[in-house]
C-alpha cells in the first residue's frame, strides 16, 4: 500500500512538473514551443527558431566592409515558451545573444542584448515590433560619430522558412539619413 502510495504521488508529481515545463526545449522539441498563453507576438519569431548557417560582415571605420565571417544563428524558445533567445557563435570567437520578451502593455519586443567581446554591466535594449510587410524593425537611441541623434535599428526581412537577413544601421529620427553598418545573411 506504502509503495503504491509513493508510486502514485512520483506521478503525479512527474506530470505537473512535466505541465509546468511543457513548453520549454525538449528532445520532441529542441527549440521549445510558442505558449498558448504568451501574447500573440510570441510567433513573430517563429520563422527564425531553429538553427540557420550565416554570413556576417561590419563595416571598418574607413567606411569599407571587412571580410564575410561564418557564424551559426541559433533561436529557442525559452521561460517555458513565453519569450525567446538567440545566440550567435562565430568562427573569430565572438559570440552574443539576446533575448526578447514582448511587452502586451506597450505592444512592443524588448530586446536584450549581450557579447563575449564587449561584456557590460548594463545590456543594452532594443524595442519595436513586426511591420505589416513581415520585417521585424527594433530601435535603440544612439549618437552618430559626428554627435547627430538618431538610432541604431536592426531589421529582419527576406524572412522565409528557409532563411532570413538582418541589418544593423545608423539611421537620423527621420529615418532619410541611413548608413549600414552590419549585415548578415542566413540559411536554414
Amino acid at each position: 500500500m506504502k509503495k503504491a502510495y509513493i508510486t502514485i504521488v512520483l506521478i503525479i508529481t512527474s506530470i505537473t512538473a512535466f505541465a509546468q515545463y511543457e513548453y520549454d526545449v525538449s528532445e520532441t522539441y529542441p527549440y521549445g514551443k510558442a505558449n498558448p498563453n504568451a501574447p500573440d507576438q510570441i510567433k513573430d519569431f517563429d520563422t527564425l527558431i531553429g538553427e540557420c548557417n550565416c554570413k556576417s560582415t561590419s563595416r571598418k571605420q574607413d567606411g569599407t566592409w571587412n571580410s564575410t565571417i561564418d557564424m551559426i544563428w541559433r533561436w529557442k524558445y525559452i521561460m517555458n515558451g513565453m519569450g525567446v533567445q538567440d545566440e550567435t557563435l562565430k568562427v573569430d570567437g565572438g559570440h552574443s545573444g539576446s533575448i526578447r520578451q514582448f511587452i502586451a502593455d506597450s505592444s512592443k519586443w524588448y530586446v536584450h542584448y549581450y557579447s563575449s567581446k564587449s561584456p557590460s554591466l548594463t545590456l543594452s535594449t532594443w524595442t519595436g515590433n513586426k511591420q505589416a510587410n513581415g520585417n521585424i524593425v527594433l530601435y535603440r537611441k544612439q549618437k552618430a560619430p559626428n554627435g547627430m541623434d538618431g538610432f541604431f535599428r536592426l531589421t529582419f526581412y527576406d524572412i522565409t522558412k528557409i532563411g532570413y537577413k538582418w541589418i544593423g544601421e545608423w539611421v537620423d529620427f527621420s529615418e532619410k539619413i541611413v548608413y549600414p553598418t552590419w549585415k548578415i545573411e542566413c540559411k536554414k
